[in-house]
């Protein structure tokens, strides 16, 4: 789908390292100009600079944090709690471990040396998480175990047809770099990082509510906060790009939008019905709403309207409280706000998506 209708989509060229003819500011984000000299303190979008600087400040390495509890705990888990487990730690990885890629292959079309410096940071985190999952099945898992669970990501039926689409839409923009393309891949990145995770998150904090596998929870309580960012950074970036290229903010990609956000709402509430159901704490109804709590929220993220009335708060009360406790802090990661556009609201059309 083209979101210009009948015009011709111009593919983009990988931008190239140093080009000092160029302005050291760049002058757009992608198809644009600029040097590869990054001055922070001259760049189109000054926030960028914060969102980069929040994401460093959740540094974290997988290996501090302590398993030997998890290592005894896992054998005594219920069957379905180990299959969940398993099955969980399978899509994460296979949701977690193409952001890495992705991220650089967005950032080697980009001219903005900004947005390539943010996505290196947010890269070096992916691979981070990706290994992370590694790390928790090395620490409660057999070999045998560790091997099947990471190949649930490309051979579960279930799981395969949830991801379809991000699949299909990440793989289009591989083959075929375009501002439509791209536009395509960051909304993906948001539906990804702010919706296709919090089914598996809610299970790793459901058993720790119930005090089993801690340092699992806390694990995943990092791969959260970060996940949050990364959505945050998309969403604006998502923004961004279509006000610099208003011919694609039309009706037919709004429709789009919508769709894609139904059908990974769908895709979710069917994932976790398959993966959780008899999960003792973990009520399915209410799953199903928080699932579409996350997409009005991902939604306002990108500049669009709800689309699940009566689900703006949410309502697995249980997760915000827990995770107060959780960190030792008084903020609450699932809720926190997303940040207004301030800095760039001089941009015609940002909020007409």
């Amino acid at each position: 789908m083209d979101g210009r209708g009948d015009q011709p989509l111009a593919t983009l060229e990988r931008v190239k390292i140093l080009e000092p003819e160029n302005p050291n500011r760049s002058t757009a984000l992608f198809g644009g100009k600029a040097s590869g000299i990054l001055n922070w303190n001259d760049i189109p979008y000054p926030h960028f600079y914060d969102i980069r600087k929040e994401m460093r400040a959740l540094f974290w390495i997988a290996d501090e944090v302590d398993m030997s509890s998890d290592k005894k705990q896992f054998p005594t888990l219920p069957q379905k709690e180990r299959t969940a487990f398993l099955k969980i730690n399978g899509l994460l990885a296979e949701i977690d471990g193409p952001q890495t890629d992705l991220a650089a292959r967005i950032s080697n079309f980009s001219t903005d040396p900004s947005v390539k410096a943010t996505f290196a940071t947010e890269a070096d985190q992916e691979s981070e998480h990706n290994q992370s999952y590694a790390y928790v099945l090395s620490s409660v898992a057999t070999s045998d175990q560790q091997i099947a669970s990471f190949e649930e990501g490309r051979t579960d039926p279930v799981l395969l047809r949830r991801n379809q689409r991000m699949i299909d839409i990440y793989n289009e923009f591989a083959v075929n770099p375009t501002i439509e393309t791209v536009l395509r891949a960051l909304l993906y990145t948001v539906i990804a990082e702010g919706l296709f995770f919090y089914s598996g998150f809610a299970f790793f904090y459901n058993l720790a509510r119930n005090q089993k596998m801690l340092g699992t929870a806390k694990m995943i309580s990092f791969i959260n906060r970060d996940e949050l960012q990364h959505s945050k950074f998309a969403g604006e970036l998502f923004r961004a790009t279509l006000a610099e290229n208003p011919e694609y903010n039309t009706k037919e990609f709004t429709e789009w939008i919508y769709e894609e956000f139904e059908n990974a709402v769908e895709q979710e509430i069917e994932w976790s019905r398959y993966v959780l159901d008899g999960i003792d704490g973990i009520d399915l109804v209410e799953m199903a709403g928080y699932v579409k709590y996350r997409a009005n929220k991902m939604l306002r993220m990108v500049g669009l309207s709800d689309i699940y009335e009566g689900y703006t708060e949410n309502p697995m009360k249980w997760i915000r409280a827990y995770s107060d406790n959780f960190d030792d802090t008084k903020g609450d990661f699932f809720e926190t706000d997303i940040d207004t556009y301030a800095k760039i609201t001089e941009l015609n059309g940002f909020d007409k998506l």
